[in-house]
């Protein structure tokens, strides 16, 4: 089983390379891309979290949190159990989903800047955090993708879709260390459990952003209270303040708004890889809902 997930993990390689060559070839060598891109109706610049390793290099499952501003400077960095020292949720009536903000800055409303504690975390979010990539042909891309888009951070939301591309040339070089390390044949494959906790927090990177779960138990072990910050809770500031953005942009008095105007308006959503299943935390079966159009 070993070699079988070893052979898996050196083809995921091959196949990261291809998707990023494909990429390069067919984005960054289509000047019109390109500068949709680069474009300001595509930009904002907000502050930025990821999980970072003991040298700020991106890590998906363990370490601390990093968050940096606008200039790329670190703000703080937290570990899991002190997410509530530095995560508030602001509500709003129109919306099941919470807009997260960084305390120490406070909310100021659905605007980017220095001055706004609206933050991102997402594959974009998580390279601009970190000092770098954990492995070597990863790293060699993420000094492509900065030395390419004018250095760090980079604040154009369709360049997450690139950072997506290497983050998965990342993951696939992982998955191939750890199926090559011996200790993952060892006959050491339980750990005992030795007493029963009643509180729990941890924090991974999902695909889409940083996830936070929360748990306090009885001493059963049954759940008193739960709280989950996802990947696109995270975001949904952001994802607002995306679609208004280039909404504004690209929809202009007298023309039409045909399918090509609505495309790009998406691109802006979709960048964000959101789920809203996720974030309104929705039990399965319908959800009486009014929707209002203007």
């Amino acid at each position: 089983e070993r070699r079988r997930i070893e052979e898996i993990a050196r083809f995921s390689v091959e196949s990261a390379q291809f998707s990023l060559r494909l990429f390069k070839d067919l984005v960054l060598g289509n000047k019109e891309y390109l500068d949709m891109i680069l474009s300001d109706t595509f930009t904002h610049r907000t502050y930025y979290m990821g999980l970072v390793d003991e040298n700020n290099k991106v890590n998906f499952y363990d370490g601390k949190v990093r968050v940096v501003a606008p200039d790329g400077k670190e703000l703080l960095k937290y570990a899991p159990e002190e997410y509530l020292d530095v995560i508030a949720e602001h509500i709003e009536p129109w919306t099941y989903l919470k807009f997260p903000y960084l305390k120490k800055i406070g909310w100021k409303g659905f605007v980017d800047g220095a001055e706004s504690g609206v933050y991102r975390a997402s594959p974009l979010s998580r390279l601009n955090a970190a000092d770098g990539m954990a492995t070597p042909l990863a790293q060699a891309e993420y000094e492509i993708f900065y030395d390419t888009l004018g250095g760090k951070p980079v604040h154009q939301t369709l360049a997450t879709h690139w950072a997506r591309l290497i983050e998965t040339l990342y993951a696939a070089e992982r998955e191939l260390e750890l199926a090559t390390d011996p200790e993952i044949t060892s006959k050491e494959v339980r750990r005992i459990p030795t007493e029963m906790p009643t509180e729990g927090v941890a924090i991974v990177e999902a695909p889409r952003g940083t996830l936070t779960h929360h748990y306090v138990t009885d001493e059963r072990g049954l759940l008193k209270s739960v709280n989950l910050i996802v990947g696109t809770t995270n975001n949904y500031a952001a994802i607002d303040m995306s679609i208004k953005k280039a909404a504004e942009a690209l929809i202009l008095p007298g023309k039409p708004v045909d399918d090509a105007v609505m495309n790009k308006i998406e691109m802006a959503f979709r960048a964000y890889d959101p789920c809203f299943g996720c974030a309104t935390h929705a039990a399965p079966g319908a959800m009486p809902m009014i929707v209002r159009v203007f």
